[in-house]
């Protein structure tokens, strides 16, 4: 199944700038991950860094099975949004899209640098359920919008 084809909605509030953008999605360090395998939707908070250019994800495993590894075997293309609300004048929301990737060995250190540099981590350690994997993952954007309220004057 095809992507819906967005380019002809008008996006509502006031589009951020490249900076803005960057600068937003450097202090949020949580969001929400969307997956999908064929038509069942997976959405999950999870805590992410970005380098500018992708978003990393750490997906956590406990036990023998995980159901967000196995959605993210199957999707083709993630959706990654991340928020803030204050009041219906001052928000702000960047929503990314584009493949996910599992990171390579050679490269986890990275993306360990880079989660800590930004990420927010909440505890997620289960008594007596130790952590049986934790693979890295990039979602590597193609579109990325960035939107504010309009009482944002910066």
């Amino acid at each position: 199944m095809e992507a819906p084809d967005t380019g002809e909605r008008t996006l509502r509030g006031v589009a951020m700038d490249e900076t803005e953008r960057d600068e937003f999605l450097r202090q949020r360090g949580i969001g929400v991950l969307s997956l999908a395998n064929e038509n069942v939707a997976y959405g999950m908070p999870v805590s992410f860094g970005w380098d500018g250019d992708d978003l990393y994800f750490i997906l956590l495993q406990f036990g023998e099975d995980s159901e967000k590894l196995d959605y993210a075997a199957t999707t083709e293309r993630a959706t990654f949004s991340t928020y803030n609300f204050e009041d219906e004048h001052h928000w702000r929301s960047v929503v990314a899209r584009g493949p996910l990737e599992e990171v390579s060995d050679d490269d986890t250190d990275d993306v360990t640098e880079t989660m800590f540099e930004n990420a927010q981590f909440a505890s997620l350690f289960p008594h007596g359920e130790p952590i049986t994997d934790q693979p890295r993952y990039r979602l590597v954007p193609e579109e990325l919008t960035g939107q504010k309220g309009q009482g944002h004057d910066d």
